[in-house]
C-alpha cells in the first residue's frame, strides 16, 4: 500500500483537504484523509501539488485527429461543416497511416493533458483498438448519419452488428450515438431508442441546439441545413418541419432520458435546459470548439442555474486547438465567471463519468474507485486549489501517480 501525501486533495465529491493523504492499494483508492499521520502506507511527500481525479473529456472524435489545423475558423457552422466534409472524402480509407496516426498523436494529448477517461464519437470505430492499447478508459460511440433511411431498423442494426464484432473491454465499451436533428431521421431517432432499451446501463449521444441553423431548419425546414442536405443528395422530400425547438423535437420522439448526452446546447432557451433538467439527460459543454465552428458562446451560466447536469468535452482537433480538458475549463470559467469553480470541476470528473457509465470507478476520489490520479503542481500561497485549476493548467504541471 502507498501513501500519497501532498499539499492539496481534492475528493470532488467533498470540499478540497489542505495536507492531505490518499492511500492506494492494487490500482484502488483505499481511503483519504488529512495531515501527515496515517495508519499504514508507504509515504510519498510530494510537495506542493493538487491530487485529484483523472478528467473525463465526455465529448470528443479522436478519429479526426488528423484534421488539425486544416479547417479555419468559420462565422457560419454550415460553411466549417462543409469544410469537413470536403476534408474526410480526401481520406476514404479509415486505415489510412495518417489517420490512424492521428488517433494514437489524440491519445497520447489526452494523457498528457490529464484525461482519463473519453467519450469518443466514430464513424468508423478505427479508435476502438488504439484505446484499449491505451491507459484511457471510455465509450466509443457509433454515430448514425442518416436522414434519409426508408429502412431504419435495418440501419440500427447494422451498426450494432458492427459493434459485436469488436471484443470485450471492460475499460473501452461502446454505445450508439445519433449525430443530430438535421442528420438523422425520426423513425431512426426512434429506431436507435429502440435498441438502447436492450442495453439499459448504456449512454447515448447526440449533438443538439449546436448552431442557430439548426434551430432554423427543426423549426421551418429550410436554411442552410436544408440546403446541404440537398447538395449531399441526403434530403428526404417525406420530412416535415415540426416547428419546435430541436430539444423539444427529440423529447417529442421520447428520445431524451437520463442515458443520453447532449453535446453543445449553443442554442438552447431556458425551455429547453428545464426540459433536459427534467429528463435527467447530461448536456456537454464545448465552448471552445463552439467558437472555432460559428456556433457562438454556450450560456454557461444558464446552463449551471437551470439545474441540469453539465459535463465537458473538447469536441475534435478539427475544431479545437488541443484535448486539454484543463484549458476547456479556463475557457469555461471565463464565460461564466458567477459559476463556482468547485461546479466547473465536477462537471470535467464526476458528471462526465456519470454519464458516461464509469462512475464506480471514475470521477472522484473514493474507497474502491480506481487509483487514476493527478498530481498538479500548485504554487507556494495558493489559498483557492479549486480557483487555481480552473485558471489553465498545462500539461508540463501534471503527472500521473501510477506511473
Amino acid at each position: 500500500m502507498i501513501r500519497y501525501h501532498s499539499a492539496w486533495v481534492l475528493p470532488i465529491a467533498e470540499p478540497p483537504v489542505k495536507d492531505g493523504w490518499v492511500t492506494v492499494d492494487r490500482g484502488r483508492v483505499n481511503a483519504i484523509g488529512r495531515g501527515t499521520r496515517a495508519a499504514v502506507g508507504e509515504a510519498h511527500h510530494l510537495g506542493s501539488v493538487a491530487i485529484l481525479p483523472g478528467l473525463v473529456n465526455a465529448h470528443t472524435h479522436l478519429e479526426l485527429s488528423h484534421l488539425r489545423d486544416r479547417i479555419p475558423p468559420a462565422h457560419e457552422f454550415v460553411t466549417w461543416i462543409r469544410g469537413v466534409v470536403a476534408l474526410r472524402r480526401q481520406f476514404p480509407d479509415p486505415q489510412a497511416d495518417e489517420i490512424l496516426r492521428g488517433v494514437e498523436e489524440g491519445i497520447a494529448e489526452s494523457v498528457r493533458c490529464g484525461t482519463a477517461l473519453v467519450g469518443d464519437i466514430s464513424n468508423t470505430l478505427v479508435t476502438f483498438a488504439p484505446l484499449t492499447r491505451s491507459a484511457l478508459a471510455g465509450v466509443v460511440f457509433n454515430e448514425l448519419i442518416r436522414f434519409n433511411a426508408p429502412d431504419p431498423e435495418a440501419v440500427v442494426g447494422a451498426a450494432r452488428a458492427q459493434l459485436a464484432t469488436l471484443p470485450e473491454s471492460d475499460r473501452v465499451r461502446t454505445s450508439l450515438a445519433a449525430h443530430a436533428p438535421y442528420s438523422v431521421s425520426p423513425l431512426v431517432f426512434r429506431a436507435i431508442h429502440h435498441d438502447l432499451d436492450r442495453y439499459p446501463l448504456a449512454p447515448c449521444s447526440v449533438h443538439l441546439s449546436e448552431s442557430v441553423e439548426e434551430t432554423a431548419f427543426i423549426h421551418d425546414g429550410g436554411g442552410p441545413w436544408r440546403t446541404f442536405l440537398e447538395d449531399v443528395g441526403a434530403w428526404d422530400a417525406r420530412w416535415a418541419p415540426p416547428g419546435v425547438s430541436p430539444v423539444q423535437y427529440l423529447d417529442d420522439l421520447g428520445f431524451l432520458d437520463a442515458r443520453v448526452l447532449a453535446i453543445h446546447g449553443v442554442q438552447m432557451t431556458a425551455g429547453d435546459l428545464a426540459r433536459l433538467a427534467a429528463r435527467g439527460t447530461t448536456l456537454v459543454a464545448c465552448p471552445r470548439s463552439n467558437g472555432h465552428t460559428g456556433a457562438g458562446a454556450p450560456p454557461l451560466a444558464d446552463f449551471y442555474a437551470s439545474g441540469v447536469r453539465v459535463a465537458v468535452g473538447t469536441d475534435s482537433l478539427a475544431s479545437t486547438p488541443d484535448l486539454s480538458v484543463f484549458a476547456e475549463l479556463a475557457t469555461m470559467r471565463a464565460l461564466a465567471p458567477s459559476v463556482p469553480a468547485s461546479q466547473l470541476l465536477d462537471s470535467a470528473t464526476r458528471q462526465g463519468a456519470r454519464a458516461l457509465g464509469f462512475d464506480a470507478d471514475y470521477g472522484t476520489i473514493e474507497p474502491g474507485k480506481r487509483s487514476r490520479l493527478l498530481a498538479v503542481a500548485v504554487p507556494d500561497g495558493v489559498d483557492d486549489v479549486e480557483e487555481y485549476l480552473v485558471s489553465g493548467v498545462g500539461p508540463e504541471d501534471i503527472a500521473w501517480l501510477d506511473e
